[in-house]
């Protein structure tokens, strides 16, 4: 199984970026997806989950407004569309898969995790 994170940058505070997640070796629509991050000196942090049909979402309340998580099932893929970026955003964000057949909440409890991807770098500048 791979999950490979991408489109990560160094970006202007106030800007946008979006990040891709490419899934190979699992039955992607079988597995609630989310998007973590790990700011340097800090403990890795749940960002946004997304249901394996994407019809249930849940957002830290630190990108609430500002993130956007989707998934497309046919492309095997994960996003995760940053606005309105913030210093404070800058880390290493990774993509993760739960359980199969699994509901997000294993994600948000953090307790249902099966895969991690590499993980992308998005530095935001002031």
């Amino acid at each position: 199984v791979q999950l490979q994170a991408s489109g990560g940058g160094l970006v202007q505070a106030g800007g946008s970026l979006r990040l891709s997640c490419a899934a190979s070796g699992l039955t992607f629509s079988n597995h609630a997806m989310g998007w973590f991050r790990q700011a340097p000196g800090k403990e890795r942090e749940l960002v946004a989950t997304i249901s394996w049909t994407g019809g249930s979402i849940y957002y830290a309340d630190s990108v609430k407004g500002r993130f956007t998580i989707s998934r497309d099932n046919a492309k095997n893929t994960l996003y995760l569309q940053m606005n309105s970026l913030k210093p404070e955003d800058t880390a290493v964000y990774y993509c993760a898969a739960a359980e199969e057949d699994q509901a997000m909440g294993v994600l948000i409890r953090g307790d249902g995790i099966k895969y991690w991807g590499a993980g992308t770098l998005v530095t935001v500048s002031s």
